[in-house]
């Protein structure tokens, strides 16, 4: 069967958009570190490559482990607090019976201290996200607009982790959180 330029040019446009859409979903959130004016330390360039990284990591790991109900799918990423708070809040939505998908547009991070020993870094995230509550396939909630999260990463041997992460009170004059 030969089949001609009606079929196989959108069989090609399929296959391309699909492979975007699934690519789009594998790759981490794109995030940008600010650490101009960073004290008491600065920080070195592939601290700051590293950090980048894996907070993308932890993003895109946090949102595949919400939108499928799953902890396993939180990588190593998250340790300490915030992967507890993580473990729990899948939990309850999965006893709620929800799921949330993250649209994550990205996040813009502030370093606003790095300790002289180099075991802790303070970071300010103002994050733009789509975050979509699902009840089964059916659309309950969308909210669009920006958050910001007050995090604590800490080195490992290999690895920068999330060992914190709170969301910053909307509307607060000073860090608050909630």
């Amino acid at each position: 069967m030969i089949l001609g330029s009606k079929t196989i040019v959108p069989a090609i446009c399929a296959f391309v958009l699909l492979s975007m859409f699934s690519l789009a979903q594998t790759r981490s959130p794109e995030v940008h570190l600010d650490a101009s004016g960073l004290a008491p330390r600065e920080i070195e360039e592939l601290t700051g490559t590293s950090i980048v990284r894996y907070y993308g990591a932890a993003w895109h790991d946090m949102a595949a482990a919400l939108e499928s109900g799953k902890t396993n799918r939180l990588g190593e990423e998250f340790v300490g607090f915030a992967k507890d708070r993580l473990i729990k809040r899948v939990a309850d939505q999965n006893q709620a019976g929800v799921h949330v998908r993250i649209i994550d547009h990205g996040h813009k991070l502030k370093a606003l201290f790095y300790s002289t020993d180099g075991a802790s870094m303070q970071l300010l995230d103002r994050a733009q996200l789509e975050i979509q509550t699902f009840d089964g396939s059916k659309l309950l909630d969308t909210q669009s607009e920006p958050r910001e999260y007050i995090v604590l990463m800490t080195p490992g041997a290999d690895r920068w982790y999330v060992r914190d992460l709170q969301e910053v009170a909307p509307n607060s004059s000073s860090v608050g959180m909630r």
